[in-house]
């Protein structure tokens, strides 16, 4: 049986009153609901809101950490990977997930969006970085369709 495993990636800076909080909260509550797993740097921001959505509904959450100790994960990450590689986990992050979803975010994420280029994952953005071939989406179903469609 095949799973599917979305990687959300974003900012670690945003707060609950933020858009992108508010809406990667709401897309971790539909990819627990359809079943998916979600996958994230797993620290806080957008990360620890898709992984409060998906465990809301009973889902499941990795959080591909920076350090080896996986102080740093938020508390809706379920399986934590300890990679002791700092920045350098982005392209795991991004090659772990089956496809992509950009929420908000800065050099981090955007380096995130070019590995998902370079591994030839489908990506779409939400509020994020204007890239050449990046898709944005307006909405959460938007989100939703794209990632049904795969």
């Amino acid at each position: 049986m095949f799973v599917k495993q979305v990687a959300v990636i974003g900012s670690s800076k945003v707060d609950a009153d933020s858009e992108e909080y508010k809406v990667a909260y709401l897309l971790g509550k539909e990819i627990a609901k359809r079943g998916w797993i979600v996958v994230c740097g797993g620290r806080s921001g957008v990360m620890e809101a898709v992984c409060k959505g998906a465990v809301e509904e009973g889902g499941l959450t990795v959080g591909i950490l920076p350090s080896y100790t996986g102080e740093e994960a938020n508390p809706f990450v379920r399986i934590k990977i300890r990679t002791g590689m700092g920045w350098n986990r982005n392209p795991l992050v991004v090659a772990t997930g089956d496809a992509v979803v950009a929420i908000g975010g800065g050099w981090g994420t955007l380096s995130e969006i070019a590995y998902s280029f370079i591994l030839g994952k489908p990506i779409i953005g939400y509020k994020t970085h204007n890239v050449e071939g990046l898709r944005q989406a307006r909405t959460l179903e938007e989100i939703l369709a794209f990632l049904e469609s795969l």
